[in-house]
């Protein structure tokens, strides 16, 4: 059993074992997990959390990497959550942190972690709400999330992120496709990487014209922009830096900030009770309660819908 008050101690001085052990315990369910979010809850709420989606191929990891040191340059502090597919053997992540930002392993100001998203839909593992608290509360100013790259089914960032940013690429039919998905509707910065490439201008037109498409904004609201990079070699990742902190500034001023957090940690209750339910039901298998309200059915004597209403008030009850 690890001394969970000596870790976030030690997390909050910057050791990055803390960080990594707190982690794993969040990743792994750990029987201490409500210790861990007790000693955190106090410390969290610091961080600006920005989510990276998109497709395979328009370059989240390297338009990651190269935000990780534009926000260097300003002097902050870094946690990164990079969202892997697992591995089918060990249900780990399939692509390693230090090897896809190397150039950043060794930077103490900097945290990066792969992560798993053992079988969990939406571009993200199911612990990333978790995480993202340990990464908030060791002092990082800013938590990038990059989602696994599943294409259109990634929109849960979202629901996750402070800002979203949605990154597309020329020549790669982003444009309809995600405009079918809903991706193109979650985006609070748009990015099309890869703009030295034959088609760029064209891409970032017609992305200009779906987001203009059914319009309703009023005035004040906030109109996603459009930015242009190649992340590669660094060019206007500075302007994308630039335009997260006009969203952030654009949030606070109208309250927004607050309410999507305030719903993050809704969902966020709502998810732990519900597995908590969950785990109740599988444990009821071959109890005398299921059964006998299974007789019951048979015997026409309750519908399905009656029964799973005494069974959820028997949980409830305890």
């Amino acid at each position: 059993m690890q001394d969970v008050s000596t870790l976030v101690a030690r997390a909050r001085e910057g050791a990055p074992r803390a960080v990594a052990r707190l982690i794993s315990l969040v990743e792994g369910a750990s029987p201490q997990l409500r210790e861990v979010m007790a000693a955190l809850a106090p410390l969290t709420g610091n961080a600006y959390v920005v989510g990276l989606t998109g497709s395979p191929g328009v370059g989240k990891s390297t338009s990651t990497s190269a935000l990780v040191s534009a926000y260097r340059r300003q002097g902050k502090r870094v946690g990164v959550l990079a969202v892997d597919p697992s591995s089918p053997f060990s249900g780990g992540a399939l692509l390693g942190d230090r090897v896809r930002m190397s150039e950043h392993a060794s930077d103490p100001g900097v945290y990066i972690r792969s992560m798993a998203t053992r079988g969990h839909l939406g571009g993200l593992a199911w612990s990333a709400p978790q995480a993202i608290r340990v990464l908030d509360a060791a002092g990082c100013d800013v938590v990038l999330v990059e989602t696994v790259g599943v294409g259109q089914s990634e929109v849960e960032i979202a629901s996750q992120a402070d800002t979203s940013v949605v990154l597309l690429a020329p020549g790669m039919g982003d444009g309809i496709q995600a405009a079918k998905a809903g991706i193109l509707e979650i985006g609070d910065v748009y990015v099309v990487n890869k703009a030295d490439r034959d088609g760029a201008d064209a891409t970032a037109r017609e992305l200009n014209h779906m987001l203009g498409l059914g319009e309703s904004r009023a005035p004040g609201d906030w109109r996603p922009p459009i930015v242009k990079t190649v992340a590669s070699r660094g060019e206007g990742v500075d302007e994308v830096v630039e335009a997260l902190e006009k969203h952030h500034a654009w949030m606070e001023e109208h309250g927004v900030l607050a309410e999507r957090r305030l719903a993050r940690a809704a969902r966020e209750v709502e998810t732990i009770a519900v597995t908590a339910l969950r785990e109740r039901i599988d444990d009821l298998h071959g109890d005398r309660r299921l059964g006998a309200l299974a007789e019951r059915i048979i015997g026409g004597e309750l519908d399905p819908y009656r029964a799973a209403d005494e069974l959820v008030a028997g949980l409830t009850r305890g």
